[in-house]
Parts: C-alpha cells; sequence; structure tokens
C-alpha cells in the first residue's frame, strides 16, 4: 500500500515536472542543497562540482520563474518561496527513495551492493574478505565507501553500513556484528631501546577525544607526552610501525603484524560494530547475500 502511494506521487511530480518544463534531477540538487548549506558541501554528498550544483539551481529558479536562494558569504539561504517548495520537494524525495528501496527483490543475486563502513576498517579488513563473495556471485557490483561520517540509508547513500554506533533512527534494522577490542601497541624496535618512562603517545585529535580506546590511552598515558594526533587511525598505524611511539589500534587490523607488540589492553577500550540497513532494501537477494557474507566474516568478533 505505501509503495503503490509513493509511486502514485512520484507519477504525479513527474508529470509536473514535464508540463512545467522542470528538470526532475534539479530537485534532487535543491534538496541536497538544502540541507547542507553550500555548494562544497552539496557537490561532495552528490559527487558533482560547484558549478554543476550552482547550474542545476539556476536552472530550477528559470523553471520555476521564483528565486529559492539568497547567495550570502556564509551560504545559500532559503527564500519565503524557496522554504515552501522545499516542504514539498521533501515529500517527493521520500518517494522517490521509498521506491528505490523497494527494487530489487530479484532472485538473481547480481547487481550493485554500496558498503559503507569506517575507512580503516574498509581498507584494511573488510575489502581483502569480500572476495570470496565476488567468488561465489560474480554478477556483483561492490561499492565500498570509506566514511567517517555515516552514511544516509533513508537517501540511499549507502545500502549497508558498518558502523561502530548503534543507529538512533528506529526506522532501520541494526544487527550486532562483535566487538573491536583495542591494544597499546608500539613497534618492537621502539619498545626495545625507549624505556618506559620516555616513551610517546600517538592519539585522535579532538574530534575522537570521548570514544573509549582515546579515554584509555590518556588514562595509560599518566600525563605522558603526546607526540602526534590523527583522525586517521591509517595514520596512526603508519606512526606506530615507523616507532614514533604508542598508540591504542584494534587487534582485528594489527594483531598479525610481526613489527609490532601489544603491551596493555582493557575492557575499557573496546567498540561495538553494527551492521545497519533499510528494511525494505533487505529484501533484495543481491543484498541479503552481502549480508549473510558480512555476518559470517565478522564471526570471530562475536
Amino acid at each position: 500500500m505505501a509503495g503503490t502511494c509513493a509511486r502514485k506521487l512520484l507519477i504525479g511530480a513527474q508529470l509536473l515536472c514535464k508540463n512545467s518544463h522542470m528538470d526532475w534531477d534539479d530537485l534532487r540538487f535543491f534538496a541536497e542543497l538544502v540541507r547542507q548549506g553550500n555548494l562544497s558541501a552539496t557537490a561532495r554528498r552528490l559527487r558533482a562540482d560547484h558549478s554543476t550544483v550552482a547550474r542545476r539551481i539556476n536552472s530550477l529558479e528559470r523553471a520555476l520563474k521564483i528565486k529559492l536562494f539568497d547567495r550570502l558569504p556564509r551560504g545559500y539561504v532559503l527564500t519565503a518561496e524557496g522554504e515552501r517548495i522545499a516542504e514539498r520537494v521533501g515529500a517527493l524525495e521520500d518517494a522517490v527513495f521509498s521506491i528505490q528501496r523497494l527494487e530489487g527483490g530479484e532472485a538473481e543475486i547480481e547487481g550493485r551492493v554500496r558498503i559503507s563502513a569506517p575507512p580503516a576498517f574498509a581498507s584494511l579488513w573488510l575489502v581483502p574478505r569480500l572476495a570470496g563473495l565476488r567468488r561465489n556471485h560474480p554478477g556483483l557490483v561492490l561499492d565500498v565507501v570509506g566514511a567517517t561520517a555515516a552514511a544516509s540509508l533513508v537517501r540511499r547513500e549507502a545500502d549497508i553500513a558498518l558502523r561502530l554506533l548503534r543507529p538512533e533512527d528506529s526506522a532501520l534494522k541494526a544487527r550486532s556484528l562483535g566487538r573491536l577490542r583495542y591494544g597499546i601497541y608500539g613497534a618492537r624496535a621502539y619498545l626495545d631501546e625507549v624505556g618506559e618512562e620516555d616513551r610517546v603517545f600517538l592519539a585522535y585529535d579532538e574530534e575522537l577525544d570521548a570514544s573509549p580506546q582515546q579515554r584509555w590511552l590518556r588514562k595509560f598515558a599518566q600525563g605522558q607526552p603526546i607526540a602526534m594526533l590523527s583522525n586517521d587511525l591509517v595514520s596512526l598505524i603508519s606512526a606506530t610501525r615507523a616507532g614514533m611511539g604508542l598508540a591504542a589500534l584494534p587487534h582485528l587490523l594489527v594483531e598479525e603484524d610481526k613489527a609490532l607488540r601489544c603491551v596493555a589492553e582493557s575492557e575499557e577500550a573496546t567498540r561495538d560494530l553494527w551492521l545497519v540497513y533499510h528494511p525494505d532494501i533487505g529484501r533484495s537477494a543481491r543484498i541479503r547475500a552481502v549480508i549473510d557474507h558480512l555476518v559470517a566474516v565478522t564471526e570471530p568478533l562475536r
């Protein structure tokens, strides 16, 4: 029933666009600019350039014969007319995404599946474990997005997300895949050559100060110097290997690295790993195949 209503709304919107000489795709750019508020963020989200976003908005304004935004130094601000259009476009966009999520209930396991995951986890651990999935289902196209920000599953920025925080949106399905455990690691040469009292530490920057592994690292360091800060786990791993200091690193990414040694671990430094997807899209055969594979390869974390 919901799918039928959404399709009727979408068809009506498409007819409206056709009759008013609007480009349906311009509305997508408009909706994203409303959310982001500036050209740069909108362009990144839509994988376009600034000029394309600006051109789409200008095109929509010409078609509607109204001014949608005030162009201000701090960004694009909706006019009163723009706010009224935004309310209606939001409903149309929801309908489009609802239909897209309902598509693909086919029996064939083929087509594109976009997986969003934390960058270091995606590149160092997840991707090598997707090879078996591709061998079993050669028709799949796996689109792996290493993203620090949570991709919107409602807006189809990803089909499946692996996250370190359980989503608050009750409309999404969330399944626990286990726990990431951290240890304090250092290069073997560094640990052999530098006494405990002279060791320095490598930490996340302020953006991740509240994370369990960061709090534990600062507690373990007991005031000893922080020699490097980074928002990138791969950089911290590289710095640790280079003998720059000690860092709190997830066991599953470095425990087989012969150049590193774990000197401490604690239950304080653990993160839950969640598999998240929208229930509508979970009926697709290709999505189910990927979900089942992710559940299987993360079994050691449980």
